[in-house]
């Protein structure tokens, strides 16, 4: 209700005179609407998307690098997010993107330029990157646990692919799940709204159940997993946390958590590309004074 712009394809000068006249009411403060032609249009709306997948997966590799040389994503993000050519937005690691838009627009892209004879390696990479950072979770749980997970049971938080949906399409929830079941573990899940939806996708699946609230799915599990970065998720009790868990144990998919604070509640936190801690500079006392 609210967008930054509205893109429009035409090629004819009365839709186009339609189209303005009807946002006009919705846009006094500014002209948001940006005209072209039907080509041009088409491919901004898959371009843009595949442009903040690609800023997705440029983020989760550089997390994968920041744990191999022992350095925080998080800092780097807001290093790097600093500089005003590359911003905040859609900076943040974690275990890949999912839903309607970004997978589709990325294979979109991808079909319509192999039709034409024209490989996109870079957007290859970015698909191939996503498909890895799924699996992330999952690994770690297999590094740390070992490959047969059989009598073992994990507290997932975070079904859909964002927050404030339900919609599992793609969501990086199916292949932790998917993945954790098949080496014969239990998996208790939570989500706000997407529980309906994971009923239905994993109808008759065995070993894997949902409860209303967060907290219910702790209790005796070897681990917590968050997969999606639920405000309802952001801010719980940690001591809680601490006590329901078999182990004090959380797979932090998007870096909700200061390893900081959880070390300090008790609880051991394995995050996305958090490999050192944050390092508080003391002022020189000439500068101080």
């Amino acid at each position: 209700m609210r967008p930054d712009r509205i893109v429009g394809g035409a090629d004819d000068a009365r839709a186009v005179l339609l189209m303005r006249a009807l946002y006009a009411p919705f846009q006094r403060a500014r002209d948001k609407l940006v005209l072209m032609d039907l080509r041009s249009a088409e491919l901004t709306k898959y371009a843009a998307n595949a442009m903040l997948a690609t800023r997705i997966s440029f983020m989760n590799e550089m997390a994968l690098l920041a744990e191999k040389l022992g350095a925080d994503i998080e800092q780097v993000r807001r290093g790097i997010g600093s500089d005003p050519r590359i911003g905040h937005h859609f900076l943040y690691a974690g275990c890949g993107y999912g839903g309607s838009c970004f997978p589709k627009d990325v294979k979109a892209l991808l079909h319509s330029a192999a039709g034409v004879g024209e490989p996109l390696h870079l957007l290859q990479a970015v698909e191939q990157a996503n498909q890895r950072q799924k699996e992330v979770l999952a690994a770690r749980v297999v590094q740390r646990f070992g490959a047969d997970l059989c009598g073992r049971r994990f507290a997932l938080w975070g079904l859909a692919f964002k927050p404030e949906t339900d919609d599992m399409r793609e969501a990086p929830s199916r292949v932790i799940i998917e993945e954790l079941l098949a080496r014969g573990a239990r998996v208790t899940a939570h989500d706000p709204q997407a529980i309906e939806a994971a009923r239905r996708i994993f109808a008759g699946l065995q070993g894997l159940d949902f409860v209303e609230q967060p907290m219910d799915a702790l209790e005796g599990a070897d681990a917590l997993i968050v997969v999606t970065e639920w405000k309802a998720y952001r801010t719980p009790d940690f001591e809680r946390m601490r006590r329901l868990l078999r182990q004090p144990l959380v797979f932090d998919g998007r870096n909700l958590y200061e390893p900081a604070l959880m070390q300090a509640m008790g609880l051991e936190h394995i995050g996305i590309g958090r490999g050192a801690p944050a390092v508080e500079v003391e002022m020189p006392l000439a500068l101080a004074a």
